[in-house]
């Protein structure tokens, strides 16, 4: 009796990831950023790759992943769900509890999208300011020919 493997459906192919981290990578260097951590996610919050750069914090894996998985879980930027909570402590700590603890609502998690605008992934930057962060995650996500999501204008 013959086996039937079958293969799962994969929203941000490994070489786009690698492609998304070399962008912010670069951008970060150009800039002449503090050292940074990169995590790009699928659509369903699973590590598809990261990398650090040489002297970056141990903390910055945990923060760069839930900048991301916060932008996943809430659907927008993670820019976004910093400023739209300003002042809902009780809501940002039920949120970071729900997703235990891979949360993070500050700038610097961008929403990954593909040509017809379906978010595929999200990348969470973690090394420097958080607006710097999210510059390299948007360069990134540019490098690698996707579109980064645009973040709504009002609060």
């Amino acid at each position: 009796m013959a086996t039937t493997m079958y293969s799962l459906a994969v929203s941000l192919p490994l070489e786009q990831a690698r492609k998304i981290i070399a962008g912010a990578l670069q951008a970060g260097r150009t800039q002449s950023l503090a050292p940074l951590t990169v995590v790009v996610l699928d659509s369903g919050g699973q590590l598809v790759a990261m990398e650090r750069v040489d002297g970056s914090g141990i903390l910055r894996f945990e923060i760069a992943r839930g900048k991301a998985y916060g932008a996943l879980g809430l659907g927008v930027g993670s820019r976004t769900i910093g400023t739209r909570n300003q002042g809902r402590n009780a809501f940002l700590a039920a949120v970071a509890d729900a997703a235990d603890g891979r949360f993070i609502p500050v700038a610097g998690g961008v929403l990954v999208l593909n040509s017809s605008d379906h978010v595929i992934g999200a990348v969470g930057v973690s090394g420097d300011t958080s607006d710097a962060d999210e510059a390299c995650a948007r360069a990134g996500i540019n490098a690698a020919g996707l579109q980064a999501g645009v973040e709504p204008t009002s609060a």
